[in-house]
């Protein structure tokens, strides 16, 4: 195992290897990954080191199968270079700026009928963020604990490692780049995502190659309550209503009483 930062492993680890990223990320590691199959329980055990290690654990999947270049981790496509300042963002601000730049008329001419169908009951006026939920403590982290052993045991992912303070932070760090056709700036996802561990207890467990999983501790238990996180997702990620849901509603009614959130960029 080739170990790429300072301090000692938190726990055993399996063999791996650092990622340095492309030509223009320097030499420095951005992350250390596993050579196989994240081992069942490692992930939960590297989550309760955190504290001590400041290393966040995730679990790393390719663009496809069975891909021998384990895309983007290890083929050299993370760009930490073109990452900006997480702390420079506005969560609230990015997020009405995304629905609105979604809400404007597309190429093909959609009225404002089919648009107000589509985001119904909101149309292209932002509804502002959704109201913070209350966690109780632990819960958040058991949550995402159990969501990784879940995810460990059917899908083909690796075992990550980022010198960060959380989820969000570690994304911008490794410098992926999965949302580039709707946003190139990944310090912008991750100040959303931020904001939502503290809103919401949500927890970032598994990235891959445009895709991002999070745990969701306490969800929306009817739609009404759903209806404004819906409109929150749809901002961050529009793939999920107009190349998936259909509409506004149908993906809030998706978010009833579900503790994962999914998304996914074209």
């Amino acid at each position: 195992m080739t170990w790429p930062f300072d301090t000692a492993p938190p726990v055993p680890l399996p063999p791996g290897r650092p990622v340095v990223g492309d030509e223009g990320a320097g030499t420095q590691p951005l992350l250390w990954i596993s050579d196989g199959p994240a081992p069942a329980g490692l992930w939960a055990e590297l989550h309760r080191a955190h504290p001590r290690s400041g290393l966040w654990p995730l679990l790393l999947s390719p663009l496809s199968a069975g891909d021998p270049d384990f895309r983007p981790w290890l083929s050299g496509e993370l760009f930490p270079e073109h990452v900006s300042d997480l702390e420079s963002h506005d969560s609230a601000a990015l997020l009405r700026t995304w629905w609105e730049a979604g809400s404007e008329e597309d190429e093909d001419g959609d009225d404002d009928e089919e648009l107000a169908e589509v985001l119904a009951p909101y149309g292209r006026t932002w509804p502002g963020p959704a109201p913070a939920v209350t966690v109780p403590a632990g819960v958040a982290d058991a949550e995402a604990r159990g969501l990784a052993e879940v995810l460990a045991s059917f899908k083909d992912v690796r075992l990550g490692l980022v010198p960060a303070r959380s989820g969000a932070e570690a994304l911008a760090a490794c410098g992926w780049s999965g949302p580039l056709n709707h946003e190139n700036d990944t310090a912008k996802i991750a100040a959303v995502l931020a904001d939502w561990e503290r809103r919401f207890g949500a927890r970032l467990v598994e990235v891959g190659f445009d895709t991002l999983h999070l745990s969701v501790p306490v969800p929306p238990a009817t739609v009404a309550e759903a209806l404004p996180l819906a409109a929150e997702h749809t901002a961050f990620c529009p793939d999920q209503v107009h190349q998936g849901a259909g509409t506004l509603t149908a993906y809030a009614e998706q978010l009833v009483n579900s503790h994962q959130w999914t998304f996914w960029w074209d």
